[in-house]
């Protein structure tokens, strides 16, 4: 199986070493290299992958990459997709907690790095016209659109705007009766083991967090370390806009509280306390590299655990990376199935069509959102550099089979060179 399955295994590895741009660009390179290039999953498979993983809180780039594999191959393709489209990231994130002072993340924004974020506006700007083509297709799903693009803009670092939207944009084609499900469609076994597992390790990794706190437990860091992180991956709504705030509450401002120094005085381990230069730059450096923004957790594990030496804070990278893909990869493998299953009943298939018509809305908004910090005012060189890779990103990507990888490439050589 996995013979077989080798040459997908290794676009999914070229995919992560030249996926810039978060979830937002990620998705574009995904329907370039996956849908027209590799021919994987189809464009509406795509979208309703996308749609689906919205609604469930993680990292919603690496939980469809993860389906693509599961629909390729099951449960063990699924598994290896996860771990080498996360690997690289990781290793890169966790590498950074050590070699920090030689790092400054404004320069490398400032360098070849310089290009990637009007290229990422480019591939998303090309995956909203590819689904506005597939999902948009009558007035109902234009306001839908339209409203979602109004609401995500101005909500755009709110959690809870994506799953709300998509609730009622799937409300609101139910008020037609026009579309009806094909009842042919094959039921998916439902794995049950995996929510138990992810309900199993939440409980008791708070349990036992709490009470290795309580009880001043000997070198307990770790597993407040792995409580944190799997608590992240498993109420994060929103991407790495949101987790990144709520690591910076978690580890750089609860620390400093009143009540957290009261309640932790005089115990023999420290609570876990990320200075805040250390954690902006980890956040600068997350976004000048490829993969998931989820990889930071790697950074932060070996940050957490930089204190007690080079075993310690090595095991800190290893809990950070897994603690924090481990439920999105949980969750999307349980409901997975379930949601297909529900696709058979008519109100769920008409919902279809309002929740496609959200996403593409949350794409176009995230196109705009993102082109706020790229300087497009004046004659200057690099405004006009930057309109021209967000076009020629999009051109290439509609009108050419140029691979997403040699596209990243380029951008990284204007950016060097300039």
């Amino acid at each position: 199986m996995i013979l077989r399955h080798i040459p997908f295994l290794k676009a999914v590895f070229i995919h992560s070493v030249s996926a810039f741009g978060g979830p937002q660009g990620h998705f574009g390179m995904v329907m370039k290299t996956f849908v027209h290039r590799r021919r994987d999953v189809t464009e509406q498979e795509l979208l309703e992958y996308n749609a689906f993983c919205q609604l469930l809180p993680g990292a919603s780039s690496t939980q469809v990459l993860t389906l693509i594999g599961y629909k390729r191959g099951g449960i063990p393709l699924a598994i290896l997709t996860l771990g080498i489209w996360i690997a690289p990231a990781c290793i890169l994130m966790g590498a950074f907690s050590f070699l920090l002072e030689f790092f400054d993340s404004k320069a490398m924004s400032e360098g070849a790095f310089k290009f990637i974020q009007p290229m990422a506006v480019g591939f998303l700007a090309f995956a909203a016209t590819r689904s506005f083509k597939l999902a948009i297709h009558n007035n109902i799903t234009r306001i839908i659109m339209m409203v979602s693009t109004i609401t995500t803009y101005f909500l755009f670092k709110s959690p809870w705007v994506f799953p709300i939207l998509l609730v009622v944009g799937g409300f609101v084609t139910n008020l037609s009766d026009k579309r009806i499900p094909e009842k042919a469609q094959p039921v998916k076994k439902i794995k049950w083991a995996n929510i138990w597992l992810f309900a199993f390790i939440f409980l008791t990794a708070g349990i036992v967090s709490e009470l290795a706190r309580k009880n001043d437990w000997p070198n307990r860091r770790p597993l407040n370390l792995f409580e944190n992180t799997y608590r992240f991956g498993s109420l994060v709504f929103g991407g790495g806009q949101v987790l990144i705030p709520m690591m910076y509450e978690q580890y750089v401002e609860r620390p400093k509280s009143p009540v957290v120094i009261r309640k932790n005085l005089n115990k023999k381990e420290n609570v876990i306390n990320i200075e805040r230069d250390d954690f902006y730059t980890g956040a600068g450096i997350v976004r000048a590299i490829p993969g998931p923004v989820f990889s930071i957790s790697s950074f932060m594990g070996g940050m957490a655990m930089k204190d007690k030496g080079t075993g310690w804070q090595l095991l800190g990278c290893l809990i950070g990376s897994v603690a924090i893909f481990l439920p999105s990869a949980l969750l999307v493998l349980f409901f997975f199935p379930i949601w297909h299953n529900l696709q058979r009943y008519v109100i769920v298939y008409r919902a279809l069509e309002g929740i496609n018509a959200v996403v593409v809305g949350i794409m176009v908004a995230g196109t705009i959102y993102m082109m706020r910090d790229i300087s497009f005012i004046g004659f200057h060189t690099v405004s006009i550099i930057n309109i021209a890779v967000i076009a020629g990103t999009w051109l290439l990507l509609s009108f050419s089979k140029i691979p997403s990888p040699f596209i990243v490439l380029l951008c990284l050589l204007l950016g060097w060179l300039l």
